[in-house]
């Protein structure tokens, strides 16, 4: 029986797993969308100092601070030694789900 108990606990946690996986990357997808209409007029030529869609270097460090630090600095705003990010992009009509998944999208790209 613990056998048995054991390998149910094992499926179980891979099949969360591959749930995550699969909505991380429908979240990327949908953030695609939200970026193309909201996020691209300074994350496609590097308005205010952002960082650039797909470029590596300039994603690198943001990507080592962690997603949750992306995901609150684009959620809040923030203000570098380089540039600066309003709330939401300046689209406070944006909810924090749609931010997170522009978010994981621009990460995506920078990898």
């Amino acid at each position: 029986m613990t056998r048995f108990l054991s390998a149910a606990l094992c499926a179980l946690f891979v099949c969360s797993m591959t749930s995550a996986d699969a909505k991380a990357a429908s979240d990327a997808k949908a953030g695609k969308a939200i970026y193309d209409t909201n996020c691209a007029a300074c994350h496609k030529d590097g308005v205010m100092g952002a960082p650039k869609l797909g470029d590596k270097a300039a994603w690198a460090p943001r990507i080592k601070q962690g997603i949750a630090v992306l995901n609150s600095n684009s959620i809040k705003g923030f203000k570098g030694k380089v540039g600066m990010m309003m709330a939401k992009g300046g689209h406070p009509n944006l909810t924090d789900a749609q931010v997170v998944d522009a978010v994981a999208y621009m990460v995506q790209q920078g990898k």
